[in-house]
Parts: C-alpha cells; sequence; structure tokens
C-alpha cells in the first residue's frame, strides 16, 4: 500500500463526529477508506461520490456479509448499480466508491447534519477524490463537490424514489460509460 493510501486510510480512522459510530465500532475496520472499496475500489476508475455508507444498526447486524464484499446486494443503490454496471459492460472493480460522510449514521433514513457531513467531507472525501473523474450521486455529494470546485456529474441518488430501477440505471449506465472513457483517455 503506498503512502498515499495510507494517509487517507489514516484520515478517515482519525475522523469522528459526536454520536456517530465509526466502521471500526461495528467491525468494519480495514485498510479501505470505505468497505465498498472491497470490491468496488479501483484507484483509477471513475468514482461514485455517495452520501454515505450504511447506518450502524444495520452494519452490525450484516457485518459478516459487509466484511466479505463491503455492501448488501439486496439494498436499492446496489441492484441499480448492479444494473447500471450490466449496461455499461463494467464491473465493480471498475469503480471506486466513497462517501461525503465517512461514519454510520444512527438510522437507515437519517439526515445527517450538514456540519457533520462537510467536516467529514473537509477531513477526507476532498483529499480522495481531488482530480479524479467524479460521478456525485444525490445533491449532499455534489453540493460537496461544488464547496471545493471538485469536477463533477451530478445525478440523482440511485435509491431516490420516483424512478424505476431501470430507468435509474440507465441514467447512471450512461454516466459511467462518459466518465469510464474520460478515464481511460487520461492514462
Amino acid at each position: 500500500m503506498d503512502h498515499a493510501r495510507r494517509t487517507l486510510i489514516e484520515r478517515r480512522r482519525q475522523f469522528t463526529w459526536p454520536g456517530y459510530e465509526s466502521y471500526a465500532d461495528a467491525g468494519l475496520e480495514g485498510d479501505y477508506v470505505s468497505p465498498y472499496q472491497l470490491s468496488c475500489g479501483n484507484p483509477s476508475g471513475p468514482v461514485l461520490l455517495t452520501y454515505n455508507f450504511l447506518d450502524a444498526p444495520t452494519a452490525r447486524r450484516e457485518v459478516a456479509r459487509l466484511r466479505q464484499s463491503g455492501y448488501l446486494p439486496e439494498m436499492p443503490f446496489n441492484r441499480v448499480l448492479d444494473r447500471a454496471l450490466a449496461m455499461a459492460g463494467l464491473e465493480r472493480a471498475d469503480l471506486y466508491v466513497t462517501h461525503a460522510f465517512h461514519l454510520l449514521a444512527r438510522s437507515r433514513s437519517e439526515t445527517l447534519p450538514a456540519r457533520a457531513v462537510e467536516a467529514s467531507f473537509d477531513a477526507v472525501a476532498r483529499h480522495e477524490i481531488a482530480g479524479r473523474p467524479v460521478i456525485a450521486l444525490g445533491q449532499v455529494a455534489a453540493i460537496q463537490c461544488r464547496r471545493h470546485g471538485i469536477a463533477h456529474l451530478p445525478l440523482p441518488h440511485p435509491s431516490a424514489r420516483g424512478q424505476s430501477f431501470e430507468t435509474r440505471a440507465s441514467v447512471l449506465a450512461d454516466a459511467l460509460l462518459s466518465t469510464t472513457s474520460r478515464c481511460a483517455s487520461a492514462t
């Protein structure tokens, strides 16, 4: 593991916010910035920036599965992502997934305090994604990119309601293809 990667992991480990648990608290500590990077940790692939990883109760309940792949396939976000990857002819290993908030939410539908998200993004994610092609999934991710002048393609979050999984996957697949081609031309 290179020095830059170790530094990012240490930034994530050092970040705290009152009332929120770390990945380590839920038994998910590892040599990654996000557990998603067990399956989506390509250091040169396009970045999917999400709101947050998961809620603490789910993380604790599903720790064994999460330690294997870093994600829960049945969640709407992952179902849409898997469909989008199939449409784009890509695999999870082609991507890099990370979050604006690097602690565990208290509940699945919690709206995180804006100050907490900003502090986490400032401490961790902005260093992680700077200079990389970023697809910001949802308003919170896009807001954080704009705050720091990080070029990004804003998309609705894949688990946002109002459209079918197929429609959401198609939009994400198009963005992945566009961003992946930019990654390939940069190398």
